[in-house]
């Protein structure tokens, strides 16, 4: 039944279909799976142009995104507004925080809307703005802490994210400097495995943290004692290894 229909006809019906049903029909056969894996689409179209906030739509991390199905992955996987600390404010781009300056030393963090339960998945770091010696980027359940009075590694302070320092040479690797603008990291987790990776450029850096509970959601999260940071965390989807 499913290859009687024309190709013409399963768009316009597609079209009318939320993530979840179109989820859904991409498992009914590999005719309907091919249709719906063209990202570019006319049916991504529309889902990018319903879902994704104008403010958002010509943002520059979504620029670098191949298709308007990656832009919508990355929409659902930005900061979350209502899950970051009260000094960190969310851009009007929805991938950027800013990190407000305050009287007393502090250590704010966010998380992203979603969480990973399974399956491998990437994501870039851009710290937009110099960043400090307290900086730190990883997974956290829900029950993590995102803020703390002091200047400390946020990220794996407690047993809900990864606990211990990782790369041992972050600060030669990144060049943690006043003049740090617009450095990069790439992180790789393998829900499947328990792992997580991180990659600079083109360089591998290792397994970072083996491991990790696969039984409970694990959340993108970023942490930064240094007043007026910007991180921009976006979503790449399935990692390209080599």
């Amino acid at each position: 039944m499913a290859d009687q229909i024309s190709e013409d006809t399963l768009f316009e019906l597609f079209l009318y279909l939320d993530l979840a049903d179109l989820a859904v029909c991409s498992r009914v056969c590999r005719r309907w799976h091919a249709l719906l894996s063209n990202g570019n689409s006319s049916i991504w179209e529309n889902q990018f142009c319903m879902l994704v906030p104008e403010t958002m739509q010509k943002s520059k991390p979504l620029e670098e995104l191949p298709s308007y199905q990656a832009k919508v992955q990355a929409y659902f996987y930005a900061w979350n507004p209502n899950d970051c600390s009260k000094k960190v404010s969310i851009k009007n781009d929805g991938f950027t925080f800013y990190r407000r300056p305050v009287g007393q030393l502090t250590t704010e963090g966010a998380r992203t809307r979603k969480g990973f339960t399974s399956g491998r998945h990437c994501w870039e770091v851009w710290w937009e703005k110099p960043f400090g010696s307290h900086e730190a980027v990883g997974v956290a359940t829900r029950e993590a802490p995102i803020y703390h009075v002091a200047s400390i590694c946020l990220v794996g302070m407690n047993r809900y994210s990864m606990v211990g320092s990782y790369p041992r040479n972050l600060a030669i690797t990144c060049q943690v400097t006043g003049n740090a603008k617009g450095e990069r990291v790439r992180a790789v987790l393998d829900m499947d495995r328990g792992t997580l990776s991180f990659e600079k450029g083109d360089q591998f850096l290792g397994v970072a943290f083996a491991d990790l509970p696969t039984d409970t959601p694990l959340y993108p999260i970023v942490s930064t004692a240094y007043a007026e940071t910007e991180v921009c965390l976006i979503y790449k989807g399935y990692p390209l290894d080599g």
